[in-house]
């Protein structure tokens, strides 16, 4: 049956990939201390299906704070080969390890005396023997019945440079601000931004001081739209907050409010965010604290903006 045989392939390549676990030693860490040392680039390269595996490997390297590049070993020795330069490290990616253009490259590689670290499933192999790190990413079958087709080597082969890429990144001490950087764009990046990219500041921010009427702060509330306002001190420091929801209660308790202050209504020390802080940061505080909006302020507590949870979804970021 066609299901039997697609979870076929699945329990290989799973096995594929489990297989490599207990291979995760000396020279896995070799590997990394070589690629952490590195003061180039990572340079990632291997041909047919391989090649296809190290392009994502060398993105992921990329996006994880390894500035990385893909290079066709074919072309590298076409004229391509200048763009290795002394410093980078290259990571090779083959399962025969008798890939003739890899090996024309090795040879070259030594001459230019760039480290080589090689994925191979055949440990005894040309291009182990020519490369100072070997990790074994062997297999004992592929997942295509004819056992043409890679596929479980593929996928170990892949799983085995997401291991470095993650490694790698830890060992730097990579975080989600750094991520960041590199992801300015598309719903990752949307997820990242700075809450100061997001707030309502300037003419769009609602604010009144403590000796306001009623009156005006309501005034105030409705006209900026974001159902509150900040109350503020001396040097526009927040000292109070106000929502169209406290409105509501204090009318009903007490129809004479209106007559009153900011100051005589607000909720004192309300809950602030930094503008450089993380967006998602500032969503999951509205969350546990059941707030729709949180004031910015500096960290001399000085007023700067309000970010409301309907920018935070607008910008469908989750």
């Amino acid at each position: 049956m066609i299901s039997e045989s697609a979870k076929k392939v699945l329990r290989i390549e799973a096995e594929a990939i489990t297989g490599l676990v207990d291979r995760i030693d000396h020279r896995f860490e070799a590997a990394i201390e070589a690629l952490y040392a590195c003061s180039g680039r990572v340079v990632v390269t291997g041909m047919g299906k391989s090649g296809i595996i190290c392009r994502k490997i060398a993105a992921t390297l990329a996006s994880t704070g390894s500035p990385s590049l893909f290079l066709h070993p074919a072309e590298a020795n076409h004229g391509d080969l200048g763009m290795i330069v002394r410093g980078d490290v290259v990571l090779a990616v083959s399962n025969s390890g008798e890939t003739e253009e890899l090996l024309w490259l090795a040879e070259a590689l030594k001459r230019l005396g760039i480290f080589l670290i090689s994925l191979v499933g055949n440990p005894d192999s040309r291009l182990a023997r020519a490369s100072d790190v070997v990790l074994d990413v062997s297999i004992s079958r592929e997942a295509c019945p004819l056992g043409l087709a890679p596929t479980a080597s593929t996928t170990a082969a892949l799983a085995m440079g997401d291991a470095l890429a993650i490694a790698l990144s830890e060992k730097r001490g990579f975080k989600a601000e750094d991520f960041a950087h590199l992801h300015p764009g598309g719903k990752l990046g949307k997820r990242f931004q700075r809450v100061e990219n997001l707030m309502h500041s300037g003419n769009l921010l609602p604010a009144v001081g403590t000796e306001t009427p009623m009156r005006d702060v309501i005034y105030e509330i409705s006209k900026k739209g974001l159902g509150v306002t900040a109350v503020v001190g001396d040097g526009s420091k927040v000292v109070g907050v106000i929502t169209d929801g406290d409105l509501r209660r204090l009318l009903q308790q007490d129809e004479s409010m209106v007559k009153s202050t900011a100051g005589a209504c607000m909720h004192p020390n309300p809950l602030t965010i930094s503008r450089d802080e993380l967006a998602a940061v500032a969503l999951r505080m509205m969350e546990e604290k059941k707030v729709t909006s949180l004031l910015v302020a500096s960290p001399e507590g000085v007023l700067e903006g309000v970010i409301h949870i309907h920018d935070l979804w607008q910008t469908q970021m989750f």
